[in-house]
């Protein structure tokens, strides 16, 4: 298929998405729809969100429209009784404010789900202060546990919080709402809160705690880059790799293949030998540049990777055969995650439409 076909095809075709523009996990979510194959309806404000992005503003049709007013606020009601989902990223009571909440708009389209995308929730004391990425996943205890070596917290960008505990879980709410619309004909709100879903990821560590399975403490935690064998390693030439040979086979393929010394071979059981074993692992990485570590460790049961620029990535031999990197309009962007057998989803290209465009 040509890449710059934009005929629409995916899981979703056919699904209505009216999107109000915002930042971050609103858009993402957006684009996640749309890449498989819902038509999303962007409606911004004149000079648009502030963070204009080509690769996660893609495939929808965007009208620019004053939703304060009049005019503005009925033709959002027009669109919004034949759209299927709404998604918008105000601090609570703004939608209720512009004539735009949800009890209103499920007056009109009893079938509408409605989503909701915030940091700190619809209700709970923070509800209507302001706070980003970074403060989410510090009230939740996620951010405690990514620490540096000097022992200061380290924001993980914002793909924890914004991403992982937000537009997925925003996604996750949407398409099961849509599954509960089939047996009872009614649409729903979905209050999807970043503080929610990045405690819900948490559920792995919070799990294995009481059993003592694991500690969250950085030099005590085997998945927070204090156990030797599970962090990166700078290498002769400065760059770095990643290995991660948690299982005792596969610990034990890596020192086979890097001719490991003695100290290595006991094991990494014990966090009081983490320190002289990493600092072993150190000296013995730094001898050889990435792409001859590469070229001995990548393909194999040790649990190697290279650490690459996100520049590099969509070079690697690995991410170029998969296609996990093309080209739409000269900009290389990421393709639709993830793969379906018979419906795939697709990049497809952004339409400024005039503010009396509606769905196809």
């Amino acid at each position: 298929m040509n890449e710059h076909d934009d005929a629409r095809s995916g899981p979703l075709c056919g699904l209505r998405v009216l999107e109000f523009a915002g930042i971050g996990p609103g858009p993402h979510c957006a684009m996640l729809l749309a890449d498989m194959g819902a038509e999303v309806l962007r409606i911004e404000r004149e000079g648009g969100n502030g963070w204009p992005n080509p690769v996660v503003d893609r495939g929808r049709k965007t009208l620019t429209l004053d939703i304060r007013s009049e005019a503005g606020r009925a033709r959002c009601l027009e669109l919004a009784q034949t759209a299927d989902v709404l998604i918008e990223g105000y601090r609570p009571g703004v939608m209720e404010r512009l004539g735009l909440g949800p009890e209103e708009l499920l007056q009109r389209n009893r079938k509408l789900i409605y989503g909701r995308m915030t940091g700190w929730g619809q209700t709970g004391p923070l509800a209507k202060a302001a706070g980003h990425d970074i403060n989410y996943i510090a009230l939740t205890g996620a951010l405690a546990a990514i620490r540096g070596e000097s022992g200061t917290a380290i924001p993980p960008l914002n793909l924890v919080g914004d991403f992982g505990g937000g537009s997925l879980y925003l996604a996750v709410g949407i398409l099961a709402a849509l599954w509960e619309r089939e047996r009872s004909g009614q649409g729903q709100v979905i209050d999807a809160a970043i503080v929610d879903g990045v405690s819900s990821l948490m559920t792995f560590f919070a799990g294995l705690l009481p059993s003592g399975r694991i500690d969250m403490q950085r030099d005590r935690n085997p998945l927070a880059g204090a156990a030797p064998n599970y962090r990166c390693y700078r290498c002769a030439d400065g760059r770095e790799i990643a290995i991660g040979p948690l299982e005792p086979q596969f610990w034990r393929e890596l020192l086979e293949r890097i001719d490991a010394p003695e100290g290595l071979w006991v094991g990494c059981a014990d966090p009081a030998e983490w320190p002289a074993q990493a600092e072993l692992l150190e000296r013995l990485f730094a001898t050889r540049t990435q792409a001859e570590w590469c070229a001995l460790l990548e393909g194999s049961d040790a649990c190697f990777a290279p650490v690459l620029e996100l520049a590099e990535a969509a070079q690697h031999p690995h991410l170029r055969q998969r296609g996990v990197y093309q080209d739409l309009d000269g900009i290389v962007q990421v393709a639709p995650a993830p793969r379906f057998s018979r419906t795939p989803g697709k990049a497809r290209r952004t339409l400024r439409c005039s503010s009396d465009a509606g769905w196809d």
